[in-house]
């Protein structure tokens, strides 16, 4: 909800980062793999209970996912770039609950679930809406340049990575705050559903 807003505020800084890195000789996809790797890390760390450690390589891993695209514009982006970037993210944040739900099965099995079962949800609304997009020839940068069109929604980035840091602050709350905003990520995905049958119902394939 809030990317586009943000996008203006933080790509500069991104930017001048990435032309950086890009200098010293690294890749996006090294990036991107640095960004996954420390997110399964916070992701252990938060099976082992320490919740509150995991929240510094689990901030570092949304950098690097923000600096992967950055260091990409710099040097070069690939379509295997994107996909690499979109396919490690999905598995940041399956892994993130997956994580709650091993550290305490029987509290945080049936929340943790359906929160992985609105994730898996949301995701497909999300790439399918980017492939009819890409057929179709639309185009936007207002939650950045990416490889992939994305659709805005009541949830986004932000709001997902927000998330994320408020289970790690108050862990004994996951099953009430996976509950709720495993609800918004539906209603997300329903949402994008409704745009994909009024901005594609009409047309025909190519």
């Amino acid at each position: 909800m809030f990317d586009a807003q943000i996008r203006p505020i933080i790509d500069p800084a991104l930017n001048a980062q990435g032309r950086f890195l890009a200098r010293l000789g690294f890749t996006a996809n090294q990036v991107t793999l640095i960004g996954l790797a420390l997110g399964l890390v916070a992701a252990g760390l938060i099976v082992t209970g320490a919740t509150y450690w995991a929240l510094l390589p689990l901030l570092l891993s949304r950098l690097a996912d923000g600096l992967d695209g950055a260091v990409a514009r710099a040097r070069g982006g690939t379509d295997f770039g994107g996909y690499l970037d979109i396919t490690c993210d999905f598995l940041f944040y399956g892994a993130i609950p997956f994580a709650f739900i091993l550290a305490d099965p029987a509290a945080n099995g049936v929340a943790g679930a359906f929160l992985l079962l609105s994730f898996y949800f949301n995701g497909t609304s999300f790439l399918g809406f980017s492939l009819l997009a890409d057929r179709h020839g639309l185009k936007t940068d207002a939650r950045g340049q990416k490889a992939l069109y994305f659709s805005g929604g009541l949830l986004e980035g932000a709001e997902t990575i927000g998330f994320l840091v408020l289970l790690c602050l108050v862990p004994d709350a996951f099953a009430a705050l996976a509950w709720i905003f495993g609800s918004l990520c539906f209603l997300t995905a329903i949402s994008r559903i409704v745009l994909a049958a009024r901005s594609f119902g009409n047309r025909s394939g190519n």
